[in-house]
């Protein structure tokens, strides 16, 4: 046993009869996964893929690993728990606002700044379209999908790459606050994955940025642990009201913004090699 390094003691050793990579981690035996965590934190930044794009492929690849049965017992088991979450699958709400809808807004409310911030800069209102929900799950993330960019506006984060660490560390510390640990771990996935790209990535090849990436994370943190449940927030209340007045209806606190577009625009850009 002496003869054994202390960091390798206690490893077994473990045999297989089949022929091809098997791992108990239903992640780690997806093939299709296992490339692209490799090459999404170990990649640079260039523009013939833009970090958007990288997300796409993902959405399929972990639908395709959810076990939906369990889920849906998981949210139903919460529900019998959790009056609030009862109620709001319950009243199975669902936006059906336009870019016209957002003009009415004065300046200074949250309606406005959401018309300035996304629908004036030409963003898609909704990331990614899904169809009717016929779940629990469908509804929890079409409803994810409608707010993400209200998320960015009420948690501080900005619209520049490093600003959406913001709403996905919020989200992942909001859900574990307020829901089962099992439950927040099978929604925070999605969010855990994204921020791979800007933790791990910045760290390896952009350490200019790192101390905005990391103020980034630790934002959406300290707002996750001290605000409300915000995945469950009706936005269409507030849209009249001013930012400070939104937040506080909505139970969202400790929310700071920090500009980040410098610092993303570098991130979004080849490390430059210097030659002596």
């Amino acid at each position: 046993m002496n003869d054994v390094p202390y960091l390798l003691r206690g490893i077994t050793k473990l045999t297989t009869d089949s022929s091809i990579l098997v791992s108990s981690s239903k992640y780690l035996n997806d093939a299709r996964l296992r490339d692209w965590i490799a090459e999404i934190v170990l990649k640079q930044n260039g523009p013939d893929v833009p970090a958007q794009s990288e997300m796409y492929p993902l959405v399929e690849m972990i639908d395709s690993l959810r076990d939906l049965p369990r889920i849906e017992a998981l949210f139903t088991a919460e529900r019998a728990k959790n009056p609030a979450l009862d109620a709001w699958f319950n009243e199975w709400f669902i936006s059906d606002y336009d870019a016209d809808y957002f003009r009415q807004f004065a300046p200074g409310t949250l309606g406005h700044q959401f018309h300035e911030e996304v629908i004036a800069k030409n963003f898609e209102i909704v990331i990614y379209d899904k169809p009717e929900p016929k779940s629990q799950l469908d509804y929890f993330m079409v409803r994810s999908g409608q707010t993400h960019d209200l998320e960015h506006i009420l948690t501080g984060g900005d619209f520049a790459y490093m600003g959406e660490l913001v709403p996905a560390w919020f989200r992942i510390t909001n859900q574990f606050k307020h829901l089962s640990p099992e439950l927040a771990g099978e929604l925070s996935i999605m969010y855990m994955f994204v921020t791979l790209r800007y933790t791990v990535r910045t760290l390896l090849h952009y350490p200019d940025v790192w101390q905005t990436c990391q103020d980034a994370v630790e934002r959406g943190m300290r707002c996750g642990h001290a605000s409300d449940a915000l995945f469950m927030a009706k936005y269409e209340d507030v849209f009249h009201l001013p930012l400070a007045d939104a937040r506080e209806r909505l139970g969202v606190r400790e929310a700071v913004f920090a500009d980040t577009s410098e610092a993303s625009a570098r991130w979004a850009a080849r490390p430059q090699r210097i030659v002596a």
